[in-house]
């Protein structure tokens, strides 16, 4: 049977077509709406990791699949605000997230593989690289003013945030797994 969390997960790709769908409709309220399908996505990214560990429900399965819908999600944001909005900084800001989503993965599968994982195993930078990041996403996807404050120019500021986080914790991850990415054969 499966678990909780993991539906949770599931849950947070299925979104992602209707994410899509909803982003490109022609009506006035697009913006609330995808709004708050990323943050039903968000809730079950921070739902399902709760859930795994109070009800003793942790997988392989979920904890490969977790990072995997959330770089789904993140990474579709981000293609689509660039399409919506394709200004220098905002592609600049989603290539730097993306690739340093790629990166870091495919470090962490190397590692793994040649079992250094410990070495690049999540820090809470992370944590703040992606708070600042779901954050910017938040007020770039709802990108109209609210009670006053400029949502989408808040969203930029958050982005840049996020993106300076986001290298800085790709240096971390690069700098821990140098002496192994250095050795001679």
């Amino acid at each position: 049977m499966t678990s909780i969390p993991t539906l949770l997960t599931y849950l947070r790709i299925a979104l992602i077509p209707v994410f899509v769908l909803v982003f490109f409709l022609p009506y006035d309220w697009v913006n609330i709406a995808v709004t708050a399908i990323f943050g039903v996505a968000a809730v079950t990214d921070w739902l399902d990791g709760y859930l795994a560990r109070k009800l003793g429900q942790m997988s392989r399965f979920g904890a490969f699949l977790d990072p995997v819908a959330d770089k789904l999600i993140v990474g579709v944001a981000l293609v689509l605000l660039v399409q919506a909005h394709p200004t220098f900084l905002m592609t600049v800001a989603a290539a730097v997230i993306i690739g340093r989503e790629i990166t870091v993965s495919a470090l962490r599968e190397w590692m793994a593989e040649i079992g250094e994982r410990a070495q690049v195993a999540v820090s809470n930078l992370g944590k703040w690289k992606t708070t600042a990041q779901m954050t910017a996403l938040f007020m770039l996807l709802y990108r109209d003013p609210l009670l006053g404050i400029p949502m989408y120019s808040l969203g930029m500021v958050f982005l840049y945030i996020a993106v300076a986080l986001t290298l800085w914790s790709m240096v971390l991850y690069l700098k821990a797994a140098w002496p192994v990415l250095s050795r001679e054969e």
